[in-house]
C-alpha cells in the first residue's frame, strides 16, 4: 500500500509546531509495518531546503483561476529523512524566508489562500500525470484542506475521485477562511456544490476538507470530544461527521526523544541512572541560564499564545515566587509580542529565579527537557501536546490542565499516574497545582520513583502507526467495494 502525506511542515526540514514532528515521524513508524509512506510539502526558502540536495522529477504548468503558474516537485537525494520527501518548488510562492508569518512585519503573507492552494494544485497535477498512484492520500490542516474538495468536485481531476483521502484536524483553531470570492481560483467545479466550501457564510478550507474526505482524524481522542462542543465554530460540523471521525493519539520520536542517546544534552541517562543525569543536565541548564540548580525548575515550552495558556504564567509566576517559594522558572518560546515584553520585564524583577529564551532552540529545548524538575502546560486548547510526551520520557514531570491530549496522556499522580492535573483554567487552580508538584519534588524517594515510572511509559509512534495502518486498509477495502 502506498500513502501520500500531504503537509505544510515535516520535521527537520520545516517546523513551527507539533505539526512537523507529528508528519516527521508517522511516516517512519508506517513503512516499519509494511506501509509504503511519502510526504510532500512546499518548498521553502529555508536553511535545510538550502542543505540537501534535490532532484527534478517532474515539471510542469498549471492555472489558478486565471493565472498560470509553474512548478518543479524535486525529491530529496539519499533519502534523508529516511523516507521519500518531495517539495514543490513554486516561485514566487515560497521562495521567502518565513513559513506562515513575514519575519519582517510580523504579519500573515498577504496571499497564503493563493500560496497553499497553489501548492495543492501542483500535487494533484503530479498525482494526476504520474502512473503509479497512491493508495490513500493523507492531508494535514487547513493547509491542504482544498485536495479532498477537488478530488471528488473539480472536473479536472475526476480520475482521482476514487483514491480514499484522510483529512488530519492538528488544531481547529486555525481554519482557513477566505472570501468567497476566493473560490474562482479553484480549478472549475459545479456551483451547485459550493456548499461544500461555505460555512457560516464563509470559504472554509478545513470545513470543506471535512465535509468531502473519505475520513477525519484528529491528534487523541479526548480532543475529538471536544470538538463536537468547541471547536471555533465547526461544533455543529463535527457533530454531523461523527460517523467517518476518530481521535488517534499522537506519538514522539523514539530515535529523536531518548535522554540515553540524545546528542543534544550534557549527560545521557536511563531509567537507572535518572537520578544523577537529571542532576547533571539541571547544573548545565540552570548554569546557562543564571539560577541555582539546587532549586526546584519548573520550565514553560511553547509558544506564547493565549491557546497555549502562556497569559497564565506571567501571573503565575511572580505570584509563585511572591510567596517566598524557593523556585526556579525557565521559559523557552516566542509569540505574543506582549508577553514577550512582560518576560523580558521578569528577567529584571525576579533575576536570579526566572529567565526566559524568546525564540526556539532545538538544542536547548532537549536540554530542558533533560533539566528541569516540572514541565507546566496550562493550555486553554491542546488537541494533543508533545511536550508531556517528551517531558515524561526525560522524567521531567507534567503539570497540565485536564484538556485534550493532556487529559488523555498524563495521569494524576494522587490516581496512580505520573504528573499533576489540575481543571479550570485559572489563578487559583493552576497555583495549587505548582504547590502539589512541589510537594512531591521535596519528597525525593517518591520523586525518583515517579520518574522512573514515567520514563517506562511508551509514548513511541508503533500503536498510532497501527491505528493508521487499519484505517487505510479499511479505506481501501471500502474502495474495493465501490
Amino acid at each position: 500500500m502506498n500513502v501520500l502525506q500531504v503537509s505544510a511542515e515535516c520535521y527537520p526540514a520545516v517546523k513551527k509546531g507539533g505539526l512537523g514532528d507529528v508528519v516527521g515521524s508517522l511516516p517512519k513508524y508506517l513503512n516499519k509495518l509494511g506501509i509504503n509512506t511519502s510526504v510532500v510539502v512546499p518548498k521553502y526558502d529555508l536553511p535545510w531546503f538550502q542543505d540537501h540536495e534535490f532532484e527534478d522529477i517532474y515539471e510542469s504548468s498549471a492555472n489558478m483561476g486565471p493565472e498560470r503558474f509553474y512548478f518543479k516537485i524535486e525529491r530529496a537525494k539519499a533519502d534523508p529523512l529516511t523516507f521519500p520527501f518531495y517539495a514543490v518548488d513554486i516561485q514566487g510562492r515560497f521562495d521567502r524566508p518565513g513559513v506562515y508569518i513575514d519575519p519582517i512585519t510580523g504579519f500573515p503573507y498577504w496571499d497564503e489562500f493563493e500560496r497553499f492552494l497553489s501548492f495543492q494544485i501542483a500535487v494533484l497535477e503530479w498525482v494526476l500525470h504520474n502512473d503509479a498512484k497512491p493508495d490513500v492520500i493523507h492531508c494535514h490542516d487547513h493547509h491542504t484542506g482544498m485536495i479532498p474538495f477537488m478530488m471528488t468536485k473539480s472536473f479536472r481531476y475526476g480520475d482521482l475521485e476514487s483514491i480514499p483521502t484522510v483529512i488530519t484536524v492538528h488544531n481547529a483553531e486555525y481554519q482557513g477562511t477566505h472570501s468567497a470570492r476566493k473560490a474562482h481560483l479553484l480549478p472549475e467545479f459545479d456551483w451547485n456544490d459550493y456548499g461544500m466550501l461555505d460555512w457560516n457564510s464563509q470559504f472554509n478550507c478545513l470545513a470543506s476538507a471535512i465535509k468531502t474526505a473519505w475520513r477525519v482524524t484528529t491528534v487523541s481522542p479526548s480532543y475529538m470530544e471536544e470538538l463536537k462542543f468547541s471547536s471555533s465554530g465547526l461544533e455543529e460540523l463535527f457533530r454531523k461527521e461523527s460517523g467517518k471521525s476518530q481521535g488517534i493519539l499522537n506519538g514522539i520520536d523514539s530515535s529523536v526523544w531518548d535522554p540515553s542517546t540524545d546528542s543534544f544534552i550534557a549527560k545521557n541517562y536511563k531509567v537507572d541512572s535518572v537520578e544523577e543525569g537529571k542532576r547533571e543536565n539541571k547544573k548545565v541548564l540552570c548554569e546557562s541560564f543564571g539560577l541555582n540548580p539546587e532549586l526546584p525548575t519548573f520550565a514553560f515550552i511553547g509558544r506564547l499564545a493565549r491557546e497555549k495558556g502562556a497569559d497564565l504564567l506571567p501571573d503565575l509566576i511572580s505570584d509563585f515566587i511572591h510567596e517566598k517559594e524557593e523556585v526556579n522558572f525557565v521559559v523557552l518560546g516566542s509569540g505574543d509580542s506582549e508577553l514577550e515584553r512582560l518576560f523580558t520585564n521578569m528577567k529584571d524583577r525576579h533575576t536570579g529565579f526566572f529567565n526566559t529564551h524568546l525564540g526556539y532552540n532545538e538544542k536547548l529545548s532537549h536540554q530542558i527537557y533533560a533539566g528541569a524538575d516540572c514541565m507546566v502546560m496550562p493550555s486553554r486548547v491542546e488537541p494533543c501536546g508533545l511536550n508531556q510526551m517528551y517531558a515524561m520520557k526525560y522524567g521531567t514531570m507534567p503539570v497540565v490542565r485536564a484538556v485534550g491530549g493532556l487529559k488523555d496522556t498524563v495521569i494524576d499522580v494522587d490516581k496512580g499516574g505520573t504528573g499533576i492535573q489540575f481543571k479550570d483554567f485559572n489563578l487559583l487552580d493552576s497555583m495549587h497545582a505548582l504547590r502539589r508538584a512541589l510537594e512531591r519534588y521535596r519528597d525525593p524517594k517518591t520523586f525518583n520513583e515517579t520518574r522512573k515510572r514515567m520514563m517506562r511509559l511508551n509514548f513511541s509512534w508503533k500503536n498510532s502507526a497501527k491505528e493508521y495502518r487499519k484505517l487505510y486498509q479499511q479505506l481501501t477495502k471500502t474502495k474495493g467495494q465501490m
